[in-house]
């Protein structure tokens, strides 16, 4: 059973998720936060098909925010180098700060539009 938080949490996503879709020509860029690790996916909803992703279980060195600083670049290299240059930013219910707003600043240094 979840939580009051994690359903509140859930409740928020699916409240945006009612209005975001990833397409071909603007994909979504999804985040996924654990407690110890942070993904990130480009998601075309259309097709239902992942473009490009990126995680923090191979990271070993940093803190937490250091890592999802890490992945928004990676994950920003993987879907600039499939030519997606625009994508739609879904923090999947999550507050946008810490290391979700790490990982979507670092993905715009790198490169992607959102």
């Amino acid at each position: 059973m979840p939580t009051a938080k994690e359903q509140a949490r859930q409740k928020r996503h699916n409240r945006v998720r009612k209005i975001v879709e990833g397409t071909a020509a603007r994909p979504r860029l999804v985040v996924t936060r654990t407690l110890k690790e942070i993904y990130a996916q480009v998601i075309d909803d259309k097709a239902g098909k992942t473009l490009a992703s990126a995680s923090s279980l191979k990271i070993k060195k940093g803190n937490k925010t250091e890592k999802a600083k890490e992945v928004g670049a990676a994950v920003a290299k993987a879907a600039l180098a499939t030519k997606i240059d625009t994508v739609v930013f879904d923090r999947s219910g999550n507050a946008y700060h810490g290391r979700v707003k790490a990982l979507a600043e670092s993905a715009r240094e790198n490169g992607l539009k959102f």
